[in-house]
């Protein structure tokens, strides 16, 4: 049986990634250019790196975007932790239904719902908006992701480590924190970067709940670019890719050592007689 990749297989596959990552890395090359206009080459040049340290719009937009990322990704991965095991581990509870479409509802409602209700939510209330409505926004938005990505981890969760600590003695809330999250750290890590990457560059739920001084990076950039786009939105694009591509490499490193590591306590624990 032939296994070697068929023609059309490899032309789709070359297409397919060249339509997601060209236009990436034509940004990234233009961040770099002399010229003024983006789309014509006039030499190697940081000169657009250089001037976003003076541009102060655009570092407070950018100093906004990443407290609220960094503040809704940990409350979002808190709230979605305790909802993927409240719908794992206590079955068929009153009012389950309910409960899990009000987490799963983000998810497959239009962000243009999402931030027109919550606005209406925001102004019914009298909550002024500004900083914290977008973070309320975004850990709405981002908390039923966490728990997907959680809850699948703890669907294949072998539960025995759990028993064990309970029949020894060890209170519920100590079995879990001692025993269940270092076992399920990988998903609470792959959702909370889920969430903040979420936050980062989310720009139509943000733009329904911001106030005055709560602009965001992602609405900073929109704006301007309405007016044309400049070598100064290229690079922080750029950095804003590396950012998020130093995250990701940084926890796929640390969940390989993860798994490394519990695969030779399992072996050294198969070993031992």
């Amino acid at each position: 049986m032939n296994d070697r990749p068929s023609w059309f297989n490899v032309t789709s596959l070359v297409l397919g990634f060249s339509f997601l990552y060209l236009p990436i890395v034509l940004l990234v090359v233009y961040s770099f250019n002399a010229s003024r206009l983006v789309t014509v080459w006039g030499g190697f040049s940081t000169q657009w790196y250089v001037s976003l340290i003076h541009n102060q719009g655009i570092l407070d937009a950018a100093w906004v975007t990443i407290r609220v990322a960094l503040i809704s990704a940990t409350c979002a991965t808190i709230l979605g932790t305790l909802a993927a095991v409240a719908l794992v581990r206590y079955g068929r509870f009153h009012g389950r239904t309910l409960f899990s479409g009000m987490v799963y509802a983000p998810l497959v409602m239009p962000e243009v719902i999402t931030g027109l209700s919550l606005l209406l939510l925001f102004v019914a209330v009298g909550f002024d908006r500004g900083f914290w409505t977008v973070v309320l926004a975004h850990i709405t938005l981002s908390m039923c992701f966490v728990a997907v990505v959680v809850q699948s981890r703890l669907v294949t969760f072998d539960r025995s480590l759990e028993e064990a600590a309970l029949d020894l003695g060890c209170p519920p809330g100590k079995t879990f924190l001692k025993i269940t999250l270092p076992l399920i750290a990988p998903a609470v890590v792959a959702g909370w970067m889920l969430a903040f990457t979420l936050s980062l560059d989310d720009l139509v739920i943000a733009s329904f709940t911001t106030g005055p001084g709560a602009t965001t990076l992602p609405m900073k950039i929109y704006s301007q670019v309405r007016l044309g786009v400049t070598p100064e939105i290229n690079a922080v694009c750029t950095i804003l890719i590396g950012i998020v591509a130093t995250g990701v490499i940084i926890a796929s490193i640390a969940t390989k050592r993860r798994e490394v590591e519990r695969a030779r306590a399992e072996r050294l624990a198969a070993a031992a007689p």
